[in-house]
Order: C-alpha cells, then structure tokens, then sequence
C-alpha cells in the first residue's frame, strides 16, 4: 500500500477525518471567539448599524409626494401636480403591496366626506409629509368652498389610518437588510484575511505535513463560518425583535437556509479577494470596495425602488439583494418558502460561479 505525502513524510499514518474534523473545529472555533476584529464586524457592527440607521431611516424625502387613489377620489383633481404625483389603484391591498415596496408615499381613500389617508411607514419621513400634503390639500378645498359659500358642498375630513398589516415600520424593512449586509462582511472579510493569513504563514502547505488533511481542515473552517452566521442571525434577529419591535413570521426559520446559502456565496467572493491580495490591510479594503457598495446596490440600507434606475439594474449582479429580498419575504411578510425559490436559485447560482472562480484562482502561497 502506497504512502500519502503525510506518512511518507512523517511515518505517521493521517487521522481519519471522523477524528480530526472535531477537534479542528473546537480549535478554530475558539480562534474566532479570541479574535475581537471579528467579534466586532461579524456580530456588533451590524447590531450598531441597525440602531443608528433606525433611528434616522428616512430623513430624507422625495420633493413631490407619491400618492395611490383608491378607487374614486375627488379631491386629488385639485392636486397642484408640482406637490402630489398620482397614481391609481383598484384596491387598498394593492395600495399598500406598492407602499411596502418603497413605490409610493401614501394611499388615500375617500368615502363621501371623508379623506383616509394611510402614509408610508417603509419610507417614514415622505410617508409624515405626503399625509401633511393631502392634509393641507383638503383643507384648501375646505376654504374654497365656504369661500364660494356652497352649502351642498360638504366639507370634508380627514383620517390619517394604518391598516392591519399594511405600511411597514422602519424597523421591518431594516433589518433584514442589515442583516443580509453582516452577513456579507463576515464572509467576504473573514475568508478574505484568513486566506491572506494562510498564505504569508504558508499554513495549507504545512498541514501536508500534518496528520489532518488539508480537506478536513478547510471543511473545519467553512463549518465554523457557517455556524457563526447562524448565531449572527438569531442574535441579530432576537435583538431586532426585543429592542426594536420587530414581529417575526411564522416562517422566520427559514431565514437559516437563506444564510448558510448566502454565507456560501460571501465566503467564495473572500477567497477570491484573498487570492489576489497580498497583505491583510490590501485584503481589508478590496473586502470594503465590494462589501459597502453592493450593500447600497442591494436596497439593504435604501430602498431600490427610490434608487436610480442604473442602480436598480446593477442590482441584479449582487447576490445581497437576493439574500436581502428572500428575508424580508419569509421574515417580514410571512411568505412562505416557496415564494422565494427564484431568489434561492439565484444566490445558488452565485455561490456555485463564484466558488468555481475562487478554486481556479486560488494559490496555496505568495508568489
């Protein structure tokens, strides 16, 4: 019987992988939770993230305020068109589907001689001003009717409502966001700088020389990423919930498939960064070059539907906008998993191009 290069070299036979991969694990397991560096961007720097931008989600606003008539409202035909942009719909479901979405600032309903007006909780700030708009719009009517002194004129209310289930609070379009964005910077940047890592200390060629095998080694690792994520997300998601308000579906379990296929493809996306970088700050800032804009891209802090168009279509090239979409759906909305097969398809499609980019270019050492 032939010798593999570790007995050959040592006259020691190899550990069988059933013995080595646990204990491989544990090892690096505590590596991670000695290593602060990671500590702090895979866990808190999302978690600081998600306070500071819901805190001030939405202080920004479109000038012109994007309105949905349900049904037949009258006073929108006095709507200076420089203040309300206005579109139609033929229910208050489908109103509120476009709002959630980021697509419109308020919905608004009339019955008889009163105006309810439902503001978008997606975008918080334009959805206070577009209500602020359609109020001060029915109070000009108002005055221009008891000005006329038209008696069979009625003159109208306004409600400000929020139907069950309807407009989103910050908090709910946020965090499956941010979270999609941790989960993008804990594997981008830890495959990144520990590939950096292994190639200065030569580490991969010196395991030959070990009991273990460099594939138990390597599965070792990707486990441990993979568990660390799944802590990142119910952390996230626990803190998200008690803090924040956030209300989780009957289906957010789904969210831990979602991750460890998005983990996949973040963590291929670190090999290739850390095959071409050569020192860890190198590998830090081609892992900040991807990570933040794809995040912008992605509608994990804004939504796309307010982005640029040309934003909207490089898009579709980041595997974070499908990682985010999938959460918010099965999280948020409560949709069940089937509704986000396409997304599951796509990030699968991006772990397995990218994987097979970063083993062809991958290098055991510096040159």
């Amino acid at each position: 019987m032939s010798l593999d290069t570790a007995e050959a070299r040592t006259g020691r036979p190899r550990i069988s992988a059933s013995r080595a991969y646990p204990a491989l694990v544990r090892a690096l397991g505590r590596g991670w939770l000695r290593d602060r560096s990671q500590v702090f961007f895979t866990i808190l720097l999302p978690l600081m993230f998600m306070v500071l931008l819901a805190s001030v989600f939405g202080s920004t606003a479109n000038t012109v305020s994007r309105v949905i008539a349900v049904g037949d409202v009258a006073v929108l035909d006095e709507a200076d068109p420089d203040t309300f942009t206005v579109t139609e719909a033929a229910g208050l479901d489908e109103a509120l589907a476009v709002m959630r979405a980021g697509d419109a600032d308020a919905a608004v309903v009339q019955d008889g001689d009163t105006v309810r007006i439902y503001p978008s909780s997606t975008n918080s700030t334009s959805g206070a001003i577009a209500a602020g708009n359609l109020s001060a719009l029915v109070d000009d009517v108002n005055v221009e009717v008891l000005a006329e002194a038209a008696p069979s004129e009625p003159v109208l209310t306004t409600e400000v409502e929020e139907a069950e289930g309807g407009a989103m609070r910050p908090i709910q379009y946020l965090a499956p966001g941010i979270l999609a964005w941790g989960i993008a910077i804990a594997g981008v940047f830890g495959a990144a700088g520990t590939m950096v890592d292994w190639k200065r200390d030569k580490l991969l060629r010196r395991l030959r020389l070990t009991p273990a095998s460099v594939k138990t080694f390597l599965g070792a690792k990707v486990s441990v990423n993979l568990a660390v994520a799944v802590v990142q997300t119910a952390v996230f998601l626990a803190v998200a919930a008690l803090a924040f308000g956030l209300e989780l579906s009957a289906w957010t379990w789904f969210a831990v498939p979602l991750v460890v296929l998005g983990t996949f493809a973040f963590l291929a996306i670190g090999v290739v960064i850390g095959g071409i970088a050569q020192t860890s700050p190198a590998a830090a800032g081609l892992s900040n070059l991807v990570t933040m804009p794809m995040a912008f891209v992605s509608g994990a802090f804004y939504p796309l539907a307010l982005s640029p168009e040309w934003v909207q279509w490089l898009s579709y090239l980041s595997p974070m906008r499908y990682l985010n979409e999938a959460l918010q759906a099965v999280v948020v909305y409560g949709s069940p998993p089937s509704s986000v097969l396409p997304q599951v398809g796509m990030l699968a499609a991006f772990a397995v191009a990218i994987g097979l980019v970063s083993w062809k270019t991958f290098k055991f050492d510096e040159l």
